[in-house]
């Protein structure tokens, strides 16, 4: 009976991996080692595709032809025979006067099989040189383009910030796709700000949707649609602005401790985030949830309205106005402290 483990299917009738579930995350070459094996004759197998630039290294050869230990199977190509991960051991196997070899197959295309061919030798035996990690990095960039820079640096063992640069210089004549699969097989777009633009649409005519259906109708992650969600009920545009402020700034750390932007609501959602509140069963159906509403409607002040009532303020009552109105702001900042405090604890 099959059984799927870390996105591979181990098939004990076929014994084969199967590369139409490689997710090629760290896990995979655990995976491998859980499959079943075959023994084949050395002479039907043909010379790897290997990452190595400089081709296999003789002293770790003999190193492992006069070891006591059993060699561990090797991974190979079951369509053309290539070997895909062992060709040191291969060698060593031949050095010994070994007439077979124990394998793993892998049922998959040749970008495929050289995919895992790097990992496999990031992760055990002798390492790769970083000159090999680059060249291969490079190449996985020309055949996987849709992977990660996090997935294809836990292939190559280089740093996700490496991967990013050997992309911009190999991509620098094509063009780059708008989306990447990461780690865990989704397909992310690199640019979120038109889903989320629709999720918050979505969310604002339709609260009672479910954020899954939310992601889906708008093309975008559950976690996306939910910090859209947050962001509206903040009163925040539904996609981050590009701020330049040094980590340093006292303002940017107080947009920070309100969720990344300034904490005033956002005129252009004001009308939406009332629109969900006022739809919202959990306030409409109680009496201090529908009088914390009115209060709420009542002191939403547009700036065309702001100017009008400041326009019609008689002057000798611009103070006692001034000092009503900072005492109301400051009943109100001690509300939202309270009730974000309240949420935490």
């Amino acid at each position: 009976m099959d059984r799927a483990v870390g996105g591979f299917q181990l098939d004990h009738q076929d014994n084969a991996l199967e590369s139409g579930d490689l997710d090629f995350g760290p896990v995979a070459l655990s995976v491998v080692e859980r499959c079943s094996t075959a023994v084949v004759p050395i002479a039907s197998l043909r010379p790897p595709d290997s990452p190595r630039l400089a081709g296999e290294n003789d002293e770790h050869v003999r190193l492992l032809a006069d070891s006591p230990d059993i060699l561990p199977p090797i991974i190979v190509c079951r369509r053309t025979m290539r070997v895909i991960d062992g060709a040191h051991r291969v060698r060593a196997a031949v050095m010994r006067g070994d007439a077979e070899i124990e394998v793993r197959y892998f049922d998959g295309g040749d970008a495929d099989a050289f995919l895992l061919a790097v990992q496999a030798n990031t992760t055990h035996g002798m390492p790769l040189s970083r000159a090999d990690r680059t060249a291969a990095t490079a190449r996985i960039l020309q055949t996987h383009p849709h992977l990660s820079d996090r997935v294809i640096a836990s292939t190559t063992g280089l740093s996700p910030k490496t991967v990013s640069a050997i992309r911009r210089r190999a991509t620098a004549h094509n063009p780059q796709l708008r989306t990447r699969t990461g780690r865990d097989g989704r397909v992310r777009p690199l640019d979120t700000s038109e889903g989320r633009r629709r999720a918050a649409d979505l969310i604002s005519a339709h609260p009672e949707v479910s954020l899954r259906q939310v992601a889906a109708m708008a093309g975008i992650s559950e976690g996306t649609a939910r910090d859209v969600r947050d962001r509206l009920a903040r009163g925040q545009a539904p996609v981050p602005e590009q701020r330049g402020r040094r980590h340093g700034d006292p303002e940017a750390r107080a947009d920070r401790r309100h969720g990344g932007d300034a904490a005033r609501l956002q005129p252009a959602n004001r009308e939406s985030l009332m629109r969900m509140l006022k739809q919202d069963p959990s306030l409409r159906f109680n009496e201090a949830g529908r009088a914390l509403i009115r209060l709420l409607d009542n002191y939403a002040i547009s700036e065309d309205e702001q100017k009008k009532l400041i326009d019609n303020v008689p002057a000798h009552c611009v103070d006692r106005v001034a000092a009503l109105a900072r005492e109301c702001a400051s009943v109100w900042a001690e509300f939202a402290e309270n009730l974000s405090r309240n949420k935490q604890s």
